[in-house]
This record gives structure tokens, C-alpha cells and sequence, in this order.
């Protein structure tokens, strides 16, 4: 293996940034909090099990500590920060976690809506059985899940309603 470390760009919630003196082995998580200073993905367990790390890599939802940042250079990285509406005003699915409770300590929070966000642009009219079938892989120790799946559902309703 080797010791070096690179240089490279990332690009992240539409700015691109310059990643120096890094190691190869760095998970983007690593990457975008230590050196980048983007502090909405969370560090939850290091192994993609939790979902507090969830970005979305060109549109896909991914674990930050599961990929080598490295190999995102060419790839638009979107965190939290990076759904927010161009005034800094909450989205509304932001403005539904508060609404409906679905905030308690806060930690997993960005990566429970990085991961809705995309789910219901493909899915904008799920069922709360589609939403807890999609949330798996993000965990939650202190709300139960019912406030965040209410939230989740009461965006889905609406953009439905908008849509139909």
C-alpha cells in the first residue's frame, strides 16, 4: 500500500472545492468534514449501516464512509446543505421535519432527508409502507421513526396533490 497523499477537486453542493494533501484511503465522509469543513453528513457507524452519512453522489444516495473520496472527483456531491432553497429558506421536506416533530437530538436528521428527498423525486406520491420499505438503512435511536415517516408523508401527499 502506499503512503501518499493526493490533491485533488470535489465538487460539492454545486461549489468545487479543493481537497490538498489527503490520504488515498480517506472516505468522502472524512474528506468533506476534516478537510472540507461540511459538517451535515454525520460520522454514525463508520460501516454504511446507519445512514447518518448519507450524500448523494450524482443523484444516488451513498454512505460518505464507504467511498474513497478519491473517486468522487468527477462526481457532483450533494449534502443537506446543498437541497436548502437558493434564499436559506428549509425545503419543505426540512420544513416537515420540524412541523412534525421529527427532530430530536438531530443527528441523523441530514442523512434521513438526503435520503427522502431522492426517494420521493422518484417516488413523489409513496405510501407510508414505500417510505419505511425505503428508510431501512437509516437508523434513528431517539424518535420511533413514526414523526419522520409522518413528515416524509405529509411532503409526499402534498407534492402529490401538487402534481396531480
Amino acid at each position: 500500500m502506499s503512503d501518499e497523499r493526493l490533491s485533488y477537486d470535489l465538487r460539492v453542493d454545486g461549489a468545487t472545492r479543493h481537497v490538498a494533501d489527503a490520504w488515498y484511503f480517506d472516505s468522502l465522509l472524512t474528506v468533506l468534514r476534516e478537510h472540507l469543513g461540511v459538517t451535515g453528513p454525520k460520522h454514525g457507524c463508520g460501516h454504511g449501516r446507519c445512514g447518518a452519512c448519507t450524500v448523494l453522489v450524482d443523484g444516488e444516495p451513498q454512505c460518505a464512509c464507504l467511498l474513497l473520496a478519491a473517486t468522487a472527483a468527477d462526481s457532483e456531491i450533494t449534502t443537506v446543505a446543498g437541497l436548502g432553497a437558493p434564499d436559506d429558506a428549509l425545503t419543505d421536506l426540512q420544513a416537515a421535519f420540524v412541523e412534525h416533530n421529527a427532530v430530536q437530538c438531530g443527528y441523523c436528521t441530514p442523512g434521513f432527508i438526503v435520503a427522502a428527498e431522492r426517494f420521493l423525486e422518484e417516488h413523489p406520491g409513496a405510501t407510508e409502507d414505500d417510505i419505511r420499505r425505503h428508510l431501512y438503512g437509516n437508523l434513528c435511536r431517539c424518535t420511533g421513526y413514526t414523526k419522520i415517516v409522518d413528515a416524509i408523508a405529509a411532503v409526499a401527499a402534498r407534492r402529490s396533490a401538487a402534481d396531480g
